[in-house]
């Protein structure tokens, strides 16, 4: 099993960009790692506070993660931290070293992890 961290920035806390940003999101770690939902095992989803207008697991829901566990928490508060951030850890079926894992940032999340920019 393996691990695969993303994170998306939204421009403003609304559902529909909610549900877009995610669905992006996931979709691309998927593709950027060659796999699909069914290797997926769970997904958990965290938002920044700034983020109430919706759940991300509905934007997992509609792009193909309807029967994947998915888990949605809040981020701890820190002065300073990027604003309305959702990130994402998906737990995969995966047989390849770590090293090779591509980790997916987005739309002004790059700042977050520049180390695991490729």
């Amino acid at each position: 099993m393996r691990a695969i961290r993303g994170a998306v920035c939204l421009e403003q806390d609304d559902a529909g960009e909610m549900r877009e940003a995610v669905a992006e999101l996931l979709t691309a770690m998927l593709h950027r790692n060659g796999i699909v939902t069914a290797e997926v095992i769970s997904v958990i989803l965290t938002c920044t506070a700034d983020l109430v207008s919706s759940f991300p697991a509905v934007g997992a829901r509609d792009c193909g993660f309807a029967e994947v566990p998915l888990l949605c928490a809040q981020e701890i508060e820190v002065a300073g931290a990027l604003p309305r951030v959702v990130r994402a850890l998906m737990h995969v079926d995966l047989q390849v070293p770590r090293n090779q894992i591509e980790h997916v940032y987005l739309r002004g999340a790059e700042v977050l992890r520049p180390d695991l920019q490729r």
